[in-house]
């Protein structure tokens, strides 16, 4: 491992579950919050203090940019990842001057989405279904739903950035896209303003026929890919984590923060198959797309 100071900037849920993983994988990690609770309450406090090799921003998705700025008007040359989506809204970065750039998409590290991609190399893919859905009053236990980020548009709220981590796979696995349609909203069942469920259909390069359906509303709790290729039908369950072919399944195990370990190793190294700084802008372009798609009721094209 390259990095041995890291600092994280951000202390919601996310940013300590980054800290704590950092932590476990022997690394001295400095915390950057404007609330109470961190070390340090500004990025140029940390680095001048902290020195660090490895930047974690986590802070709300509409603060990503100017974070990412400040980041690097102060001087720092490491490797950074941020938190997904990479921005709220599609903007071509300034030239960083950082060595290496990741987006926080750890489900590209996730044992079942391996084996998934394993199976699927070579091979001629027909349809696509893919499903995540989970309640988010369940989310964050003991706070209101209404009041966090996730269910506010000015922090990036909404499904598709929330849940964006469909598109990210979706992307890496059969992309580029071609065109999108887009059908959802704001039901109101979860009494929040932004977009709480979504189904998208995509024409991508790989995956002639692709449906994505994401909400707020699951009370199960749900992240399955589900994919019909020449002889076989693959389905990979997140949660469950096992992958079936043709209804045989296997059990693969998980640990809770394994695939933030690997995503976190991979960014510290620059290595793949972390989610790039291009991969995690072209993701924000398929969440505007899709908005647009939604408000015209049209199929939108790159």
């Amino acid at each position: 491992m390259t990095s041995t100071t890291a600092i994280v900037v951000g202390l919601g849920s996310i940013g300590t579950r980054h800290a704590r993983v950092l932590g476990g994988l022997g690394l001295q990690v400095a915390t950057v919050s404007r609330r109470e609770g961190g070390d340090y309450g500004s990025i140029t406090q940390a680095l001048a203090a902290a020195h660090p090799d490895y930047v974690v921003i986590a802070t709300e998705t509409m603060r990503h940019a100017d974070d990412l700025q400040e980041l690097a008007q102060a001087g720092f040359h490491g490797k950074v990842l941020v938190e997904k989506p990479l921005f709220a809204t599609p903007a071509s970065p300034p030239k960083y001057p950082f060595a290496h750039v990741s987006v926080g998409y750890n489900l590209r590290f996730h044992p079942v989405m391996t084996a998934l991609a394993e199976r699927l190399h070579g091979r001629d893919v027909i349809t696509v279904a893919a499903y995540v859905g989970q309640d988010i009053r369940d989310w964050r236990p003991g706070r209101d739903h209404r009041a966090t980020a996730s269910a506010t548009a000015e922090a990036g709220g909404g499904v598709l950035r929330d849940l964006s981590h469909e598109l990210d796979y979706l992307l890496w696995l059969f992309g580029p896209w071609h065109r999108v349609a887009a059908l959802g909203g704001a039901s109101g069942a979860r009494d929040l303003d932004v977009d709480d469920h979504l189904d998208l259909l995509l024409d991508m390069q790989r995956a002639p026929a692709v449906h994505v359906h994401m909400d707020y509303l699951d009370r199960q709790g749900i992240r399955r890919i589900r994919v019909n290729v020449d002889d076989d039908t693959i389905e990979a369950d997140l949660v469950g984590s096992r992958l079936s072919v043709n209804g045989k399944t296997t059990e693969i195990a998980c640990e809770r923060d394994q695939s933030y370990r690997n995503m976190h190793i991979a960014g510290m190294h620059g290595a793949s198959p972390a989610c790039s700084l291009a991969e995690g802008l072209g993701v924000v372009h398929l969440i505007d797309a899709s908005e647009r798609a939604l408000r015209t009721k049209t199929w939108i094209s790159p």
